[in-house]
């Protein structure tokens, strides 16, 4: 999604937060969805920022803000610096509503996992490479929230719409 693309790229150059283009597909502007944009440099994760519920006013909004917290707000690297930006892959993927399920529900190809107890709350995206049962799926979901592995939790799954460049 070239959107998420643009936004990176304005920020990280002028530290500036551009507006929706007047070019964008109408769906953009009218719809309300939570979106991850997850960046990519030689294959390798750079950065993920996400809302699973909508944030903000439309989607395009959303891709912009979670584009540029991707690429200067995820706590795991340092922000995007414009030499990177030529090196950098983008991917959009724009979440469903989240629903309840169980685990005989999931399926870690199709379904994206949300799993919560109190406060506490962990999102795995869909068909991430190396993981490829439900078994590990929540797994991985329970240690992002901070569960233990036979902690009981809710759970919810979602599906995505993955743009990529």
């Amino acid at each position: 999604m070239n959107l998420a693309r643009r936004a990176i790229e304005h920020y990280v150059r002028s530290g500036e937060v551009i507006r929706p283009p007047e070019d964008l597909p109408p769906e953009l502007l009218s719809r309300r969805a939570g979106a991850f944009v997850s960046l990519k440099k030689q294959g390798q994760l750079r950065g993920c920022i996400g809302t699973f519920l909508p944030s903000e006013e439309n989607l395009a909004e959303e891709i912009i803000q979670n584009a540029i917290r991707a690429a200067t707000q995820d706590p795991r690297f340092p922000p995007v610096r414009p030499e990177e930006l030529p090196q950098l892959s983008v991917s959009v993927d724009v979440l469903s509503e989240p629903e309840p399920a169980t685990a005989d529900e999931l399926d870690p190809k199709r379904y994206g996992v949300i799993v919560e107890s109190g406060w506490r709350r962990g999102l795995l995206l869909p068909d991430l490479p190396g993981v490829d049962t439900v078994e590990e799926q929540l797994r991985i979901a329970k240690l992002k929230a901070g569960l233990l592995p036979d902690e009981p939790c809710r759970i919810l799954r979602f599906t995505v719409e993955r743009h990529s460049e």
